[in-house]
């Protein structure tokens, strides 16, 4: 298995425990793929929760400008609903994984 595939099976494991879900692999995979090198980079591949800045950008880079959605206060709704869920306990959010919740949110897998 390659190293990325280890990452998609983590990622799954992280969904379903956290969010009690189970992965569309398809999905999954297709987000991973989409963000690139940044998955082995230690921190471009985690988000930090309580930083504003950082989700400012999950919502421009990602929701705007990657899903194609319209700015509003229900972006942030969304990114604050995703993080709760993952747990403010939790220090290691995976981007790959608040992507695809986000995704799957706003029923946006067919940009994949």
């Amino acid at each position: 298995m390659s190293k990325r595939d280890d990452l998609i099976e983590k990622y799954a494991a992280d969904i379903k425990d956290k969010f009690g879900e189970t992965a569309d692999m398809d999905l999954l995979t297709k987000v991973t793929v989409g963000l690139g090198p940044s998955i082995y980079n230690l921190d471009a591949s985690k988000v930090s929760g309580g930083d504003e800045k950082e989700l400012e950008t999950v919502k421009n880079n990602y929701l705007i400008k990657k899903l194609g959605l319209s700015d509003g206060p229900q972006l942030m709704d969304a990114i604050k609903s995703v993080m709760d869920k993952y747990g403010s306990a939790n220090r290691n959010k995976h981007r790959a994984v608040v992507y695809y919740m986000l995704c799957k949110h706003f029923n946006k897998a067919s940009v994949y």
